[in-house]
């Protein structure tokens, strides 16, 4: 194990290295404040996490590092920008209807992949540096505090729709960690809160999902709604989800900091070929094998096929009542799925009663009988 005085320059050759393998940021953190536990605490104790029972499967390990993993002294987060320049803007998608809005993060490869490998080749190479030491890689796979503990590492405050925020990218990265038994330096104090008085998130959530700043309600997430809710989507909720399949991205898109957002190129992250602005009706045609074909090493498949169809047939409900959004419907109409069921015959008596509705509709109820012969 290195002398205490070398860890200042193993910490900056630990920076910069995680340059090199793509990481936009990275620092160190030991632990984060008591008032994070009890935020975590009091959203669980307001059901606030829906049917994510694993959130308070862990208690206090997911606020308390050396508790899930003994040993820990510092623990390394790095963050990595996501919003590729090939993507579409997820505003011109929200405003064509019959095409699927999908979250900008989900479009190329999983990313739970991506940084898991690049954060195992950095630990390799701090051990090819210093010589053995304890470590363990998470990104969204454990209980792990990982934006408060990001915070804390100086990458960013989280802002008043509960994502962290870049002073300088804004909030389109991926975040990961090492639990590490190291004694590294914090040698960054936590980035202020600098959203001041806006409220732009609050007003853009098409849920109401953000009830005041820094509070949210996964139950009325979109994000939540399409992709761990393994039930119906809440009927009052439904028209309020628009054509959007996987997540949701609203309250990012109206950030003023992400005006500083930086756009990668990186292959893994690039949308898939006919995935970006995918019509609805083309995507909802989709095969259960068809499906496991197109989203293998995606994390589109996190919402399984049936809730794939269950998120479309919402969309497509939401929509325009057109003949082949009918059509799509009235396909899948007897599926085996229970759940596909109820919300396709949903989106089909939302469509037929739109469709009557239409200016043409009622012209032709207007129309005088035809004459008998």
């Amino acid at each position: 194990m290195p002398h205490p005085t070398e860890l200042g320059e193993i910490a900056r050759r630990i920076r910069a290295h995680a340059a090199d393998l793509g990481f936009a940021d990275l620092g160190f953190a030991r632990g984060v404040p008591p008032e994070d536990e009890a935020h975590l605490e009091r959203w669980l104790e307001l059901g606030r996490h829906g049917t994510m029972h694993y959130m308070a499967r862990h208690g206090r390990k997911r606020s308390r590092p050396a508790l899930l993993v003994p040993g820990t002294l510092t623990v390394i987060s790095v963050r990595m920008d996501y919003l590729h320049q090939d993507a579409l803007p997820i505003e011109a998608l929200l405003a064509t209807p019959e095409r699927a809005a999908i979250s900008r993060y989900a479009l190329g490869r999983d990313y739970h992949k991506v940084l898991r490998g690049r954060l195992l080749r950095l630990a390799r190479w701090i051990a090819g540096e210093i010589g053995p030491f304890g470590y363990r890689v998470f990104v969204d796979s454990a209980p792990v505090l990982e934006k408060a503990l990001a915070r804390e590492a100086g990458l960013g405050w989280i802002g008043k729709h509960t994502n962290l925020i870049h002073p300088r990218a804004g909030s389109w990265f991926f975040l990961g960690e090492i639990y590490t038994d190291l004694d590294l330096p914090s040698d960054r104090a936590p980035e202020p809160d600098r959203c001041g008085t806006c409220t732009r998130c609050l007003a853009a959530c098409p849920t109401g999902a953000i009830l005041a700043p820094y509070e949210l309600d996964a139950r009325r997430c979109i994000s939540y709604l399409t992709i761990e809710n393994r039930g119906p989507i809440p009927l009052e909720l439904r028209p309020l989800l628009g054509n959007r399949i996987f997540g949701c991205d609203d309250c990012q898109a109206v950030c003023p900091w992400n005006r500083f957002a930086r756009k990668v190129s990186i292959p893994d992250f690039a949308p898939r070929p006919g995935l970006d602005g995918a019509l609805l009706t083309e995507l909802f045609g989709w095969s259960e094998e068809e499906f496991l074909r197109r989203t293998e090493g995606s994390a589109l498949r996190r919402a399984g096929y049936e809730g794939f169809l269950r998120n479309l047939a919402v969309a497509l409900g939401n929509g325009p009542p057109s003949p082949e959004a009918i059509a799509a419907l009235e396909a899948r109409r007897e599926h085996p799925s229970p759940l596909v069921r109820e919300h396709v015959a949903w989106a089909l008596a939302r469509l037929t009663a739109s469709a009557a509705a239409t200016p043409e509709a009622k012209d032709r109820s207007a129309d005088p009988p035809a004459p008998r012969d």
